[in-house]
């Protein structure tokens, strides 16, 4: 009998998500009893305001929500998403410059699709989003590290991505807010970013999911509003997850230029058609209606991002620099490494998250997920108790 034919190359060579995996695994703890407290999901833990799930409830009962509606999304939440684009990243589109995807994973996934042919090299700035390198692989690219550390806050520069271009560069991902860091380039560092990359003919990926949750009178200026001639060559990702506390709603978009929404759209088409309808009404009622909670949900996590970083810091070892988007802190834990804790000698970070779990029962992300060892991803869209008693556990590991 012939061998069955072998499985994709391709997927086969793709890695599990880092974050849900150590997320997965810290929830199987607690179902066994166990107390522990994770920092590993970049998920809010506020209920999702109710006036947009009293949209959905209401969007249940009209039949026209039940058949299937445009591949792109409904016209009315392109022209609400291209209105927020205006409002939020200074550009104006047309609605036909928006695709509604399920939820903003599938935005990068197909926005790398759209400008990656095979061999392209792709400049990733790390600490990276753990999809992100996998996504530029599925497109049969080729990511290329440009790394920046905690004495550089996290910011890579111009000088930085120039030594790593090459003729075969075509796109770079651009983060600020970043996930994993909560880093943000001001003004001037995306602005300059901005310019290099049109100087060059570059594609542009601006992640900006996190652009609402900035702290300290902050502000994530858009690289399309910095500089509005890279808007021909940038396709923005933003969705509803995080700033709406609707992860589970599987909501993001995407914008370009008419000619990369095009081939994005026939990709949708066939990929997986339009969006859940009571989710996109969801997300209409999220953008259009009162923006009351989300300022409260802000505030509450700005609250928690100075806690942590102010318990963290008491850490010998640790180095943590402040960030001023999203809700992560990502501290550098070098100066740990390769001491003896508790009859371990962690060399590596995922050693030192695997003993953090182990013996404080905690759960936290290693910088491997992201880019090079030595740090660790901790969110902080978790309970204000359970914030302090983790941080504080860790406190008591590491002072033994």
């Amino acid at each position: 009998m012939t061998e069955r034919a072998p499985l994709s190359r391709k997927l086969s060579a793709i890695a599990e998500s880092a974050t849900l995996k150590v997320d997965a695994k810290a929830k199987a703890l607690q179902a066994a009893g166990r107390p522990v407290i994770s920092y590993a999901a970049g998920e809010p833990d506020f209920a999702t305001p109710q006036f947009i799930v009293d949209a959905a409830a209401e969007a249940l009962h009209n039949p026209a929500n039940f058949r299937y509606t445009p591949a792109a999304g409904l016209p009315v939440l392109r022209e609400a998403i291209a209105a927020k684009t205006l409002r939020d990243s200074g550009l104006e589109v047309d609605p036909s410059q928006v695709i509604v995807t399920n939820g903003g994973k599938q935005a990068v996934y197909q926005a790398l699709q759209t400008v990656v042919n095979p061999g392209d090299e792709v400049l990733l700035p790390a600490p990276y989003w753990t999809t992100y390198p996998e996504a530029i692989a599925l497109a049969d690219g080729i990511p290329v590290e440009v790394f920046a550390g905690a004495d550089q806050d996290y910011k890579v520069t111009i000088e930085q991505l120039e030594a790593a271009r090459t003729d075969k560069t075509t796109a770079l991902v651009f983060v600020s807010p970043s996930n994993p860091t909560g880093s943000v380039y001001t003004l001037e560092e995306t602005e300059a970013i901005g310019r290099w990359a049109v100087e060059h003919g570059i594609w542009i990926i601006s992640d900006e999911i996190y652009q609402n949750l900035v702290y300290e009178g902050t502000r994530a200026v858009s690289i399309v509003e910095a500089v509005p001639e890279a808007a021909g060559q940038t396709i923005l990702v933003n969705g509803v997850a995080k700033t709406y506390a609707m992860t589970g709603w599987r909501l993001g978009w995407m914008v370009g230029p008419k000619d990369a929404i095009k081939i994005a759209g026939n990709l949708q088409s066939h990929l997986c058609s339009n969006v859940n309808n009571i989710a996109q009404r969801a997300a209409l009622a999220a953008l259009s209606g009162p923006q009351d909670e989300v300022e409260q949900m802000r505030q509450a996590f700005d609250r928690r991002r100075k806690l942590i970083v102010a318990e963290l810091s008491k850490i010998d070892g640790v180095a943590v620099p402040t960030p001023l988007g999203a809700f992560y802190a990502y501290p550098d834990v070098r100066g740990l490494l390769g001491r003896e804790w508790a009859g371990v000698t962690p060399t590596t970070s995922l050693e030192l998250a695997d003993l953090i779990l182990e013996k404080a029962e905690v759960a936290v992300v290693p910088g491997e997920a992201f880019g090079p060892s030595g740090y660790l991803r901790l969110s902080y869209a978790l309970g204000d108790d359970a914030l302090l008693e983790g941080v504080q556990r860790m406190q008591r590991l590491f002072a033994s």
